[in-house]
This record gives structure tokens, sequence and C-alpha cells, in this order.
């Protein structure tokens, strides 16, 4: 599996569920935010201080960003991320854009899953 750079994001970050078919404003722009809207729900992951009160909100999470872009045909770069966290012991959400992968681990986790990936190869740039 390839050796990735990766950064951590500096924010801490809330996933929220909402009911389906919840209509849910996009968060205001910020390194990372998602929204999915899903049959059975809509998920909203932001910045904990922009997370919406009438969410069911999980807190406490902080994000790496895979910083390479990678063609769709090569394999194994999400893995290359998971396996080491999950061979830490750490539970996830992940996520993907077009171009990149991006991980969110617990706050309590970071340090773990930080010395996990370089473990496993993987550097880390500067927080964004």
């Amino acid at each position: 599996m390839p050796a990735l750079s990766l950064s951590l994001l500096e924010a801490s970050y809330a996933v929220c569920r909402f009911p389906a078919g919840t209509s849910v404003a996009a968060p205001p722009p910020s390194p990372f935010a998602l929204l999915v809207q899903a049959a059975e729900e809509t998920t909203l992951v932001c910045p904990l201080d922009q997370a919406p009160p009438e969410a069911e909100i999980d807190a406490g999470w902080r994000c790496f960003r895979i910083e390479q872009s990678f063609d769709f045909s090569v394999p194994g770069i999400l893995a290359s991320v998971l396996a080491p966290l999950a061979g830490a012991g750490i539970g996830i959400f992940a996520t993907s854009t077009f171009s990149t992968d991006y991980v969110l681990v617990k706050t309590a986790d970071t340090e773990k899953a930080v010395a996990a990936l370089e473990d496993a190869g993987h550097s880390f740039r500067n927080e964004n």
C-alpha cells in the first residue's frame, strides 16, 4: 500500500444526524464539511461550532485529509489509512470527495491515530 502525506485539520468536528428528508442548509466554507442526504437520514459533518442545535450531534472528532489526489482506478488508497487505524483499535468515520479522502477519529484517539499512521509509513504536513 502506498505511503501517503496526510494533514490533521485544526478544528474539532461534529457528526450530525437529521431525520430522512430534512432540509439542511450547507455549512459555511471551512477546510472540510460534508452534507449527505440519503434515504434513511441526512448527515452533516461540520466544525463543532457550526453544528445545528436541533441535530442529533456526536461531537469530538478530528479530521485527517489525504493530501495526494489519485485516479479512481488506483486501489488501496483509503485502505492504507484504515488498516493501521483498525489495527490500533481506532474507530473511524470516512468519506471521499472527487479528489481525495477524509478520515475522522475521535479526539481522544488522535495521538494514537497519528502514531499508527506514522508507523505504517505515512507522513504529516502542518495542520490547516
